[in-house]
């Protein structure tokens, strides 16, 4: 009974698999997103400045060079977005 089981369930599994056909080629256009986000990710080698540059303040540098290099670094306080863009609502008085 058990061989005749195995025998018709390989003989099913057989029968399943000739109703695949093998793809042997990919699309011609596999992997184009993946191609079209990198190239929206890659900066412009050639890119030129528009304008002048940014204006810069070498005495602020010099501040910030120094309080690294004596271990004393402003760190910036960290936004979350529960406080982006929040103004307090007024609060109300005791109501008499």
């Amino acid at each position: 009974m058990r061989a005749t089981a195995l025998a018709g369930l390989a003989l099913c599994a057989a029968g399943l698999s000739a109703c695949t056909t093998p793809r042997t080629t990919l699309s011609e256009d596999f992997g184009r997103a993946l191609h079209e986000d990198l190239l929206a990710q890659i900066a412009d080698p050639d890119a030129t400045p528009v304008g002048p540059p940014p204006p810069s303040d070498g005495a602020r540098a010099a501040l910030a060079q120094e309080r690294y290099r004596t271990g004393k670094v402003i760190k910036p306080t960290p936004a979350t977005a529960s406080k982006i863009g929040v103004v307090a609502a007024p609060t109300a008085g005791p109501t008499p």
